[in-house]
């Protein structure tokens, strides 16, 4: 039985949910009930997360919300709330056509799916062919999106082509997720590139004004415009730090340097960065944006690669070369959607809080 002091805690969370605070509540639920035991918390964890993917879009909330409500289900089949919350997020996506794993569902219930049984025999084939290590203790690997561009070359030619990039969701967590965010709400749908300098990169990502003045993160990651405090030394959070205002911190301490290909996070100083970013073409890799041992990023910018274009580079190079005014294309270069074909989270049988 849950003790009083967890069932206030989930009193507490309904009121937050009701108000819409559902960072505040998920806090309150993983500070009750870290090893996520009771049906109750599962249940508002739930939706709490489905709360947060009607607003966003995220097709990767929308999985991790139907997660938690099918164990809560499965741990209180008699849960009437729980049945009708899980219900309604399965109808929801598959509304929207979003499945509820990235890959195939091997056993359901207890019971192999056809896609189990072919698992089965692959795994058994490769098993009597060769002896490969395949324990890993990370949590992501490369995800991949695919970024639709159209523009009008030099010679008048327009162009709508695909970009494929490898988002390193391992290195950068953060950033990836917050793309990752991003694109899956339509956040980047018919946003121009709004800056575009030859032999150095393309930048975009401004879905406010589509001229490098506005764009945020797709949701709060401690960080207001750079901040985590104000100047009353109070600390910042999603309530009282205006949407606009919202960045996440630098990982440009990942390893990750710029190369030919590399999407990097477009900022305004130290742990500004929002939603804009950018991509190098081909030839010499700016790499006075990396961090260094002992580089001062406060004083000197740092940026977080994030991500490679593994297919289309040659399209980066041609948009690079497009005629400007004052680095702004006379023609506009604008992203048509990016889909995201992987998001780069393993498949895990993690906790219930460190599954988001």
């Amino acid at each position: 039985m849950a003790d009083a002091d967890m069932a206030a805690s989930w009193k507490d969370a309904e009121k937050m949910l009701d108000k819409g605070k559902t960072e505040g509540a998920l806090q309150l639920l993983r500070k009750a009930d870290p090893d996520g035991t009771e049906v109750t918390t599962l249940r508002l964890a739930g939706k709490a997360i489905f709360i947060q993917a009607g607003k966003s879009g995220s097709g990767s909330e929308y999985r991790k919300a139907a997660k938690l409500l099918r164990e809560a289900v499965n741990k209180n089949p008699r849960d009437k709330q729980a049945n009708s919350l899980y219900n309604q997020i399965r109808n929801d996506m598959q509304d929207k056509g979003i499945s509820e794993t990235i890959i195939p569902r091997l056993i359901n219930n207890g019971t192999p799916t056809p896609a189990g049984l072919f698992a089965v025999t692959a795994a058994l084939l490769l098993i009597l062919g060769t002896v490969q290590y395949i324990g890993s203790s990370e949590e992501f690997e490369d995800g991949e999106a695919i970024m639709r561009i159209t523009w009008t070359d030099n010679a008048g030619v327009y162009h709508d082509e695909n970009i494929t990039i490898a988002l390193h969701r391992a290195e950068a967590p953060l950033h990836v997720e917050n793309f990752i965010l991003l694109s899956e709400s339509g956040r980047y749908n018919d946003v121009i590139f709004h800056r575009v300098i030859s032999n150095f990169m393309i930048q975009s990502g401004d879905f406010e004004f589509n001229n490098g003045q506005g764009g945020y993160t797709a949701k709060w990651y401690g960080y207001c415009n750079g901040k985590t405090t104000n100047s009353n030394g109070e600390d910042y959070n999603a309530d009282n730090c205006p949407l606009s205002q919202w960045s996440l911190p630098g990982e440009h301490t990942n390893g990750l340097k710029h190369k030919e290909g590399s999407l990097a996070a477009a900022h305004a100083g130290l742990n500004t960065d929002g939603s804009q970013f950018y991509i190098v073409p081909s030839g010499d890799p700016p790499s006075h944006l990396d961090w260094t041992s002992g580089k001062d990023c406060s004083s000197q910018s740092c940026h977080t690669v994030y991500g490679t274009v593994t297919d289309g580079l040659e399209f980066i190079d041609s948009i690079s070369k497009v005629q400007t005014s004052s680095d702004k294309p006379n023609n506009d270069v604008t992203i048509r959607s990016i889909i995201i074909t992987d998001d780069g989270v393993k498949d895990s049988d993690e906790p219930w809080y460190q599954f988001w």
